[in-house]
């Protein structure tokens, strides 16, 4: 009689805690649609534990879904980083953080990441496989302040809070400044500064996802793809014990982020190319997984041009796995 209570507690314990993650994992959507538009997200630290549980990982691995896929990626990056928050609030980034982007979208390309993206193509019959090349094209770094906050943060209990219209909006005057073009072989990365959140429907920075990244078509007819990386909070966007390479968690935290929307975009830019049965893109089915770390003592598992990183590892359909370098 005994041991059945305690079975029956044990049950009623784990599915105390199980149904929750569960019921997360079922409310969270990787991809979140509004307006006629879709964007796919990171989830936060917590997101991405709750879709594991869940078991929401495929075992087939990325099946190809007929869409195209950025032969070529050229990288620009936006860097909003105006004095202060719609608030009043003084905002700034770290000494550093910038450089680890721009490194990192430049040292891209020729490395292990960007080979891994080689293995995928776009056509059922006539195959194009995704170049290695590309690389870091231009980058703008805009002070000019934030519009009146569009939405509202629950992380931070504030309005300093973008909409994806706001940030579609200023990566569209960015480009007419500098005369960037849209197309398949140009991605846009927008960097927001600490303490700016955002959101796109229902789901926000911090609390639903890290960064997302969709496609929207500008004035001039071209496809543009694009990425929002609002600057990480920690406690929602870095994988525990996670190391410092460059001595800045934030900006080694952001390099991976944005690795993982890049690999996204150039496996599945519009959303009709390289996913899993649940959905999962190239980066979801290794959120969070580093791998061996032995570089820099230990702090990085890649070293491209004498740059060190500590960067999620992208899913390998050759090996089925989770890896640091392709084939």
């Amino acid at each position: 009689m005994k041991r059945l209570f305690w079975e029956w507690l044990l049950v009623a314990i784990l599915a105390g805690w199980l149904l929750p993650q569960a019921a997360q994992a079922q409310a969270l959507q990787l991809n979140l649609s509004a307006g006629g538009q879709t964007v796919h997200v990171f989830p936060t630290t917590k997101g991405a534990e709750a879709l594991a549980t869940a078991g929401t990982i495929s075992a087939s691995g990325l099946l190809y879904n007929g869409g195209p896929v950025m032969l070529t990626a050229k990288t620009y990056a936006i860097f909003w980083l105006p004095a202060t928050l719609q608030n009043g609030t003084s905002t700034s980034v770290p000494a550093g953080y910038r450089t680890i982007q721009l490194n990192m979208l430049t040292d891209y390309p020729g490395h292990g990441l960007a080979s891994n993206n080689t293995q995928y193509y776009q056509g059922s019959t006539s195959r194009k496989y995704i170049q290695d090349a590309g690389g870091l094209a231009g980058s703008y770094v805009d002070t000019s302040p934030y519009p009146a906050g569009g939405c509202y943060s629950a992380f931070f209990g504030t309005h300093n809070c973008l909409t994806d219209a706001q940030l579609q909006t200023e990566i569209k005057r960015i480009m007419t400044l500098k005369g960037w073009a849209g197309g398949l072989g140009n991605m846009f990365l927008l960097f927001t500064s600490r303490g700016e959140a955002s959101c796109f429907s229902s789901g926000c920075s911090y609390t639903y996802y890290c960064a997302y990244h969709g496609s929207f078509v500008n004035a001039n007819g071209q496809t543009v793809i694009y990425s929002d990386q609002p600057y990480p909070a920690l406690s929602a966007c870095s994988a525990t014990g996670a190391m410092s390479p460059n001595g800045n968690l934030a900006g080694d935290t952001e390099a991976s982020i944005a690795s993982h929307e890049l690999t996204e975009a150039i496996t599945d830019p519009l959303g009709t190319a390289w996913y899993d049965a649940n959905g999962n893109e190239i980066g979801d089915l290794c959120a969070y997984k580093f791998g061996f770390s032995g570089w820099d003592g230990g702090a990085a598992n890649q070293m491209w041009n004498g740059h060190f990183y500590l960067l999620q590892m992208e899913y390998d359909n050759y090996l089925g796995s989770c890896e640091n370098v392709g084939p």
